[in-house]
């Protein structure tokens, strides 16, 4: 089966340090991969040749059977990362950022879609108010939620949990629950492990 994402001998190098070799796994509909490791180990750059953000020292990233780097255009269509930090501007607010951040993932979600999506991360008046003046927890799910918008088939993750307090923790276990449901892919980092229960396919890869 070809439908899903591919890591095959993934190997990296920065300056003179070995971070990993010889990874292989393959993620298919419905499945999540969840990666730990100490600091350092390479987690971040891992998601980032995932995403096509970084070159691997060796092997290749497959998507739907055939190399990424082939199909950058058509995949990024498909993909969502959200990074350790939460590139949001400063000076623009969570409703603001929500639609910049959908447009160029290629979705234009309406005002009631966008406002709901805030709403249900949490940040309901606070939708107008400049990003700088919110806590991490309010950014880190300012940046998340744009999760259920669009239609993108791949989820990447780094970190996702962190700054977030039990009530955002449950709010994203949810949407990372329905987009699996439905037939997405999640990759995330995480130092702790992901209750989703027994019925979510989790897949786990150390480094």
């Amino acid at each position: 089966m070809n439908d899903g994402i591919e890591l095959r001998e993934l190997c990296c190098v920065r300056g003179r340090r070995t971070l990993f070799q010889g990874l292989n796994a393959r993620l298919l509909p419905g499945q999540m991969l969840r990666v730990s490791g100490a600091n350092g180990a390479g987690k971040t750059s891992l998601l980032r040749m995932l995403c096509g953000l970084l070159a691997p020292t060796c092997g290749e990233v497959l998507w739907r059977g055939e190399a990424l780097v082939r199909q950058r255009e058509e995949f990024n269509r498909q993909l969502i990362y959200v990074g350790h930090g939460a590139a949001l501007k400063d000076a623009l607010s969570p409703l603001e950022n929500l639609r910049a951040a959908a447009c160029l993932g290629g979705s234009r979600p309406d005002d009631a879609a966008a406002h709901a999506a805030l709403d249900a991360a949490g940040l309901r008046g606070r939708e107008h108010v400049p990003v700088r003046i919110l806590s991490q927890g309010q950014r880190r799910r300012a940046a998340l939620a744009r999760l259920p918008l669009g239609a993108a088939a791949l989820w990447i993750l780094d970190e996702p949990f962190n700054a977030l307090d039990n009530a955002a923790t449950a709010w994203l276990l949810g949407l990372i629950a329905a987009h699996l449901t439905n037939g997405g892919l999640v990759v995330l980092t995480s130092h702790q492990a992901v209750a989703l229960g027994d019925d979510v396919a989790q897949q786990s890869l150390a480094l």
